[in-house]
């Protein structure tokens, strides 16, 4: 658990009405009686499976009004686990009160471009998650169509690790498996979709799913937002090169050529790091959603 607690994060502010169920990277769960979830999406970043010192302002804000246009979009796809965002004050704009989920033990993943994780497994075994694809796909290229890789949960502090569709159908049943499967692929494809429309391509994304009271696989979590999902500009796309992203990858960059050897306490970052990648998640809400932020 060391990457959580190492960083030094704050602990969760108090909130009138509602009690403190836990902590994670980056965000703070509470309860209140009649067992509704406030979810509230604080400004930590997290990197290499550390949270930082150093926070990125509005960035707990944008992920939850970025993740409410995706619900809304996606709402005919499948149920999701919004009950209101008439929130309290104090974390306006920042939170959500949503439905409890009974959880599903695996990360469903999709990709429509190689890279990150599955770039690392093509090339060992031309393959990701048992997936087999073309020969010669270099870092960026897109597939000939996007694939489902699922992953397990890690603990804060611990790395996700991809496995196949076999192996996710032994967690959560096979059924189920081929639901899940089945539910991220269309998000997924509706979504890149949607962002293509909008000079933004969404190489993967990251979904959760859960079982609601009624018994209804559930999207919760967030959705579609830069700590989710690698979204790139489309128009500086090309194989074969790091890509140019709405996403932390400012962060990630310096952090590699800062000498920090990712395992003890992070540095804080530098306040033009800071901006730019404030810069960045602020440029994603609004090109995605149509609105200023």
């Amino acid at each position: 658990m060391s990457g959580f607690g190492a960083a030094g994060a704050p602990p969760a502010p108090v909130i009138e009405g509602w009690k403190h169920l836990r902590t994670g990277k980056v965000r703070d769960l509470y309860t209140n009686e009649s067992g509704e979830i406030l979810l509230v999406a604080s400004d930590r970043i997290s990197a290499f499976d550390w949270v930082l010192p150093t926070t990125i302002p509005n960035k707990g804000a944008i992920l939850t009004q970025l993740s409410l246009f995706w619900f809304e979009l996606l709402a005919d796809i499948v149920p999701n686990h919004i009950i209101s965002d008439d929130v309290p004050a104090s974390v306006s704009d920042r939170a959500v009160i949503v439905q409890p989920l009974e959880m599903f033990a695996i990360e469903c993943v999709a990709r429509g471009y190689l890279t990150g994780s599955g770039l690392a497994e093509y090339k060992g075994n031309q393959a990701v998650c048992g997936n087999p694809l073309p020969a010669g796909l270099l870092d960026g290229s897109a597939l000939p169509t996007s694939i489902f890789t699922p992953a397990t949960k890690a603990e804060i502090g611990d790395h996700d690790i991809n496995i196949d569709f076999e192996s996710a159908a032994n967690i959560v049943g096979a059924d189920q498996a081929a639901e899940l499967r089945d539910l991220t692929i269309k998000l997924y494809d509706t979504a890149a979709d949607f962002a293509r429309s909008r000079g933004i391509i969404l190489a993967d994304t990251k979904f959760e799913f859960g079982i609601n009271m009624a018994g209804e696989i559930t999207l919760g979590d967030e959705a579609l937002t830069p700590d989710s999902s690698r979204f790139w500009e489309a128009d500086g796309w090309a194989p074969g090169k790091s890509q140019p992203s709405f996403d932390k990858q400012f962060v990630r960059d310096w952090l590699t050529s800062s000498g920090w050897d990712k395992e003890s306490t992070p540095p804080e970052l530098p306040a033009e790091i800071v901006e730019k990648t404030a810069a960045r998640y602020e440029e994603a809400f609004e090109r995605i959603t149509g609105s200023k932020f």
